[in-house]
């Protein structure tokens, strides 16, 4: 397009960091759907199952097959930790440390794609926006954290009734007779967790976004340029192939700890 040649590099980060939304609501006032971010979430979660169920669908008790054992190792990684994090009884918290750890660690790869790969085929198509990082939303990263939070809040309470919990989060740590100060504190830790589990992981992400964008830019003004750009966006995709899962590791292991803490007694 020919406003596209106009484009400063203000502009054209911008306009790769902007979502495609779509306004929900009366007059479209009420709820702004980011709908770049919930369709490659959906996709990306779609696809995590559809590699699982290839692992599965010829699983053998012998010599399992290259996929299948690559899985199976994978599995048995994160069983391990979940394991040797939560001391509970609940059987669900390895299904759940899978799915938040694979799940992010795909949402997370989608930045070893440049942004144009994927725009600008869209962009043919009548689609203006579209940013294919889903963790570099932090509506994203705030749905799972929030999700986190009533894991929390159900693992919780069904340790230790709705009694018992109610009087611990009004006595501990100081005792019935601190309790506005133990309310206090309880509801500023409880807020604290989700809020930390997605900045933490929005913030990675939406950083890296930035720089590669920036690589990027700063490269294609020259030849000498785009030589000394290409130099730095492997160096910093390099460095990316260790944040990437490292940031998944993170929320998922954060994760497994809340819900072993919600668990455990003052």
């Amino acid at each position: 397009m020919a406003g596209e040649a106009e484009l400063t590099p203000t502009s054209y980060i911008q306009h790769h960091l902007h979502n495609l939304t779509a306004q929900v609501g009366d007059g479209g006032t009420f709820w702004t759907v980011h709908l770049d971010t919930l369709i490659s979430s959906v996709l990306i979660g779609l696809l995590m199952v559809f590699l699982f169920w290839l692992a599965t669908r010829k699983a053998t008790a012998g010599v399992p097959g290259k996929w299948q054992a690559f899985v199976e190792i994978c599995l048995e990684f994160v069983d391990r930790q979940a394991r040797d994090t939560y001391h509970g009884t609940s059987k669900l918290v390895t299904p759940i440390a899978i799915t938040l750890f694979f799940w992010i660690l795909l949402m997370n790869t989608m930045k070893m794609i440049p942004a144009d790969f994927i725009a600008k085929p869209l962009e043919w198509m009548g689609v203006p926006y579209w940013k294919p990082v889903p963790t570099a939303d932090v509506n994203a990263t705030l749905g799972l954290s929030i999700s986190v939070f009533f894991l929390t809040l159900f693992f919780g309470l069904r340790a230790k009734g709705l009694g018992h919990f109610t009087l611990e989060f009004l006595t501990a740590p100081f005792g019935k007779w601190m309790m506005p100060f133990n309310l206090i504190l309880n509801i500023v830790e409880w807020l604290s967790k989700p809020i930390s589990l997605a900045m933490r992981l929005f913030g990675n992400m939406f950083g890296g976004e930035i720089v590669f964008l920036l690589i990027w830019v700063l490269g294609g003004a020259s030849l000498l340029g785009l030589v000394g750009g290409a130099v730095f966006g492997f160096g910093w995709m390099i460095f990316h192939l260790l944040v990437i899962p490292l940031q998944a590791f993170i929320f998922m292991m954060l994760s497994i700890v809340y819900l072993s803490l919600a668990e455990d007694s003052h």
